[in-house]
């Protein structure tokens, strides 16, 4: 059976606020009693719902890169998962490493953000797989960090090698370089 449309849907910028409590408590009780009685935005909100723990499902796997940010990296935390994390100077580079025991491989990238409109990530490895570049990332300018979280099966694989990032600011004018960061992978040894 199908949905009828809604005559004002809620966009979904708006239920994802409210999916994360960011709503003050006038606005949520509006939406409250509109996704009471509207199947359409409901069934958007829980789509949304559920897209939400496929992907929580996948960075816990250790299965996609993804951008993270730090209240999300401590709520990981907080339930239980275990983190190894690399804080990596502006221009700087870490020895790093993975255990077995490891849920999640996050990167904490100290870089000025402020000004910059899109950020790019590129990165590429003495092992050799080419450079991958990770195009538009979402970012907080006031963070002053980028934190990332890699596909532990395949840092889990990689030899002793160093692994090489660049964040790159992209504006209508050109590319700039925001920030180079080098880790220095020694695999895992008991």
């Amino acid at each position: 059976m199908t949905q009828p449309s809604c005559g004002n849907p809620i966009p979904l910028a708006t239920l994802l606020e409210y999916w994360l409590g960011e709503l003050d408590e006038a606005r949520e009780g509006q939406l409250d009693e509109h996704l009471l009685g509207c199947g359409h935005c409901s069934a958007n909100l829980q789509s949304l719902v559920d897209l939400g723990g496929e992907v929580r499902t996948a960075v816990r796997a250790g299965a996609v890169h993804a951008v993270l940010t730090d209240p999300f990296v401590k709520r990981l935390a907080a339930q239980g998962l275990r983190l190894r994390e690399y804080r990596v100077a502006h221009n700087g580079s870490v020895h790093c490493t993975v255990a077995p025991d490891d849920d999640l491989l996050i990167s904490r990238l100290a870089a000025p953000l402020a000004g910059v409109e899109r950020l790019d990530v590129e990165r590429w490895s003495s092992a050799g797989a080419g450079v991958e570049r990770l195009r538009d990332v979402p970012f907080d300018a006031a963070a002053g960090e980028l934190i990332l979280a890699w596909r532990m099966q395949s840092i889990r694989a990689m030899p002793l090698s160093t692994l090489r990032m660049r964040l790159v600011a992209v504006a209508s004018s050109g590319e700039r370089l925001v920030g180079e960061y080098t880790f220095h992978h020694t695999p895992y040894s008991s």
